[in-house]
């Protein structure tokens, strides 16, 4: 999901599995200044969430054990990559040219995934993935100004989150930490080392700072962000475990063209170009080839059965 930083931010919900955990457009409403904070706080809903409806059997995930950083590795520390070299990249860079180069997380998904996955798509399936990135160099194509430095902060945050995606997939097995305790446990071993980049950054003590604690609105909307952030997260890791790696990060590219299609009907913040109307248009045929081609070869196949909703008992 990409996104740009500035110092404020409003309240939006922040996808830790699929992009830098940086939600940061202005608002002179709000005005939060802490964005990792925000992040942090999506993290304990997350660890809260999941931890009650374990204990009340509403969902399964494995009991700690020293096994489970094992199983885990190395979520941890691709979210960390991710985190970093998303903040250092989106400030190197203009949003139409970050948002082009972001688009090169969807063909190093396909690579990592035929590579650590061992998976093999199609001739079409590949050619529509290029469409996608194709159409954004086309649609950004009049702001390719050049920045080394920011073209290797965003590139290598393609790499984490490219490879971030393709792990949780892989880590998802129900016999092993299942979709629930990939989230639960992740944010468990990421939340103290993110308050500690937010204490050394000065994020922290921003957020300590900030002058609406006491403002009862402020507070909703504080919450109601966490709890949103959890649902995007959650849908994320949904979309990985009944598709792919893949999939997800091409229904992103989707949703940020559809967004500009929508600006185009409503907003009145958008400027035409032909260049950017093509790219546009290019990258949505792109991105509706693949779903047609991937939902055309998912009825002639099984969705995986959802064994971490099934009783133990239950189980054989």
């Amino acid at each position: 999901m990409d996104r740009a930083s500035t110092p404020s931010c409003t309240f939006v919900a922040l996808p830790l599995e699929t992009g830098p955990p940086s939600a940061v457009s202005s608002d002179a409403n709000t005005g939060f200044p802490s964005p990792i904070v925000l992040g942090i706080g999506q993290m304990a809903v997350t660890i809260m969430i999941l931890y009650v409806s374990k204990l009340n059997k509403i969902i399964h995930f494995p009991d700690f054990d020293k096994k489970i950083p094992v199983k885990l590795f190395p979520l941890p520390l691709l979210y960390v990559g991710n985190h970093i070299s998303g903040l250092l990249s989106t400030s190197k860079l203009s949003l139409p040219m970050f948002t082009v180069l972001r688009k090169f997380t969807i063909p190093l998904t396909l690579l990592l995934e035929s590579i650590i996955l061992g998976k093999q798509y199609s001739l079409s399936i590949i050619t529509s993935v290029f469409a996608v990135v194709l159409g954004a160099f086309i649609a950004a194509g009049s702001d390719l100004a050049f920045n080394l430095e920011g073209y290797i902060f965003v590139f290598l945050n393609d790499i984490f989150t490219a490879a971030n995606g393709v792990y949780t997939k892989q880590k998802m097995d129900p016999k092993e930490l299942g979709k629930y305790g990939v989230l639960f446990y992740n944010a468990c071993f990421m939340i103290i080392p993110t308050v500690i980049i937010s204490a050394s950054t000065g994020d922290l003590q921003r957020a300590t700072e900030f002058n609406q604690w006491k403002n009862v609105l402020f507070i909703i909307q504080f919450l109601l962000s966490c709890f949103l952030g959890f649902l995007l997260m959650f849908s994320t890791v949904l979309c990985s475990y009944y598709n792919s790696a893949l999939t997800t990060a091409v229904v992103g590219a989707i949703k940020n063209v559809s967004v500009a299609y929508i600006g185009m009907l409503v907003g009145g913040d958008y400027i035409f170009s032909v260049l950017n109307f093509v790219g546009l248009n290019i990258c949505m045929a792109g991105g509706l080839r693949y779903s047609f081609l991937t939902l055309s070869s998912q009825l002639k196949t099984k969705q995986p059965v959802d064994e971490e909703n099934i009783p133990s008992d239950l189980k054989s």
